[in-house]
């Protein structure tokens, strides 16, 4: 049976395929939404926009995740991911609510990043995932299972994607349109404005029962883009190994080390006024900030008690009585775990071939596909994209005596450059003048071995760094990384669509 059909059985809900920017539909609980969108519809202009982002995260979900803390050192930015995640996970779309967040562990299993695997596990439980699931690849369906190749690809050499890979996953895709019309699968939601042929529509059907559809690979690889950079991240700046007691992922005050001193030119910007005004005003009947952290700290440790005694009584209720793993043993989760990065510029004389964005780039190539086969969501990445570049840290570009434009240029193309893709109009000798060696190994191992990522590294580099400088790095690292294995794959759909 299809993932749908396995839905519908065990009675989940299963997301409508309307995908239009008005007919949005959230399936997910109401209180899901509610909370959700208290976060995204915070107002840009806002002068204490991270704290009312922070506080509302709080008191909704009854934590604050150390992704979220660090991020918020750059509310702008926090804002557009806030909203992608939101409706890559939680929104209308291919794929049913369960799957999504199990392709999420195999993603983040990839660089054994657990904290990224806990989160999605409870997830993948509250949407009504089967338990036994987690108890490894063996123990989910065929369907699921065959994504792992292009999950290993993509996570480590994502050059070596081909539109072979496509084919295999999308095995089974019929000639056929019956009755002249195009059946579920991610065709019926495309309108004959835009222009597709016959032959790539009918390339949208699906005979067998484990095959993928175009809009679903499109849904899978944003997913494993985007936990794969996300995980990046989180080893990048931390959190981790500081999870817990103490750590990073544990709320702490707000310092001006740790306020966000990017100047924005979209308004959206930070300054040291925001604490002026937090030791005047406050967010709760005129509590004083310092309280109502203490308030918030307490909310954190309770809401965990709560939630590890309804995790002990769940578990004590499954009747298979011990047979999900636990999260910790990633390796149930991925095949073949000594497959890792290879230097692009050691491979094989027979491998692919640079990639030269002069002939796919992401404005021109891979927007329009992934906005064709899911809608909105490439309007949203396009959005998290230009809002990191948008970010600016004069402090960083002053120190290598260039504009920050440019400092952020070298980094992208460098980082675009270990995955063999290419510029042809820039001076790749300008990544040697502007990153420093200490700069360059931090960036190659959060890119490319983040599970090899301790949190000294984060301390260490660039000491001359303030906080928000160092995240605003990793936050490049994070988009330059999962634009990088969009390119590959999107590349991959749009030759198999028109071989």
């Amino acid at each position: 049976m299809s993932l749908w059909e396995y839905q519908a059985r065990r009675g989940n809900p299963i997301p409508s395929q309307s995908l239009g920017p008005s007919g949005a539909r959230c399936c997910c609980r109401a209180s899901s939404v509610e909370r959700s969108l208290q976060v995204v519809k915070m107002s840009g202009s806002d002068p204490e926009r991270p704290q009312l982002l922070f506080v509302k995260v709080l008191a909704s979900w009854g934590r604050l995740e150390a992704v979220t803390q660090q991020m918020g050192c750059h509310p702008q930015y926090l804002d557009s991911f806030l909203k992608m995640q939101h409706y890559l996970m939680h929104m209308d779309g291919p794929l049913p609510f369960d799957c999504r967040h199990y392709i999420a562990i195999m993603a983040a299993a990839r660089h054994q990043c657990r904290y990224l695997v806990n989160l999605h596990v409870l997830q993948f439980l509250r949407a009504g995932g089967d338990p036994q699931w987690l108890r490894g690849l063996n123990f989910i369906p065929p369907k699921l299972r065959n994504l792992n190749e292009i999950n290993k690809i993509l996570a480590h050499r994502p050059w070596l994607i081909t539109k072979e890979h496509i084919e295999v996953l999308a095995e089974g895709l019929s000639d056929r349109v019956r009755d002249g019309s195009i059946r579920r699968g991610g065709a019926d939601s495309l309108p004959a404005s835009h222009g597709w042929s016959v032959r790539v529509l009918q390339k949208l059907l699906k005979i067998s029962e484990w095959s993928w559809s175009l809009a679903e690979l499109v849904h899978a690889v944003v997913l494993l883009a985007h936990c794969h950079a996300l995980a990046s991240f989180v080893f990048g700046c931390g959190c981790e190994q500081d999870e817990g007691p103490g750590g990073r992922g544990v709320l702490k005050p707000l310092s001006p080390g740790n306020q966000c001193f990017c100047e924005a030119t979209t308004g959206n910007s930070c300054s040291q006024e925001l604490l002026r005004i937090n030791r005047k005003r406050s967010l709760d009947s005129c509590m004083e900030l310092d309280s109502l952290r203490e308030r918030m700290q307490r909310i954190h440790v309770e809401a965990e008690g709560r939630e590890e005694t309804r995790l002990l009584q769940q578990d004590q209720e499954e009747d298979a009585g011990g047979a999900v793993t636990s999260a910790a043993n990633l390796a149930c989760y991925m095949q073949d775990p000594d497959f890792g990065y290879q230097d692009f510029a050691r491979r094989d004389e027979d491998q692919t071939q640079v990639f030269r964005v002069q002939d796919y780039s992401w404005e021109d190539h891979g927007f329009s596909l992934v906005n064709r086969l899911y809608s909105d969501i490439g309007h949203l990445l396009d959005e998290k994209f230009r809002t990191v570049d948008g970010l600016q840290s004069s402090t960083m570009a002053k120190r290598q005596g260039c504009e920050p434009s440019v400092f952020k240029r070298g980094i992208w193309n460098y980082i675009h450059c270990m995955f063999g893709i290419r510029y042809d109009d820039y001076d790749y000798a300008e990544v040697n003048q502007l990153l420093e060696r200490v700069l360059k190994v931090y960036i190659k191992t959060v890119t490319c071995y983040p599970e090899k990522t301790n949190s000294e590294m984060f301390d260490r580099f660039w000491k001359q760094f303030k906080h928000s400088e160092k995240v605003h790095v990793n936050l490049l690292i994070l988009e330059a990384r999962m634009q990088a294995e969009l390119l590959y794959a999107l590349q991959a759909i749009t030759q198999y669509m028109v071989s």
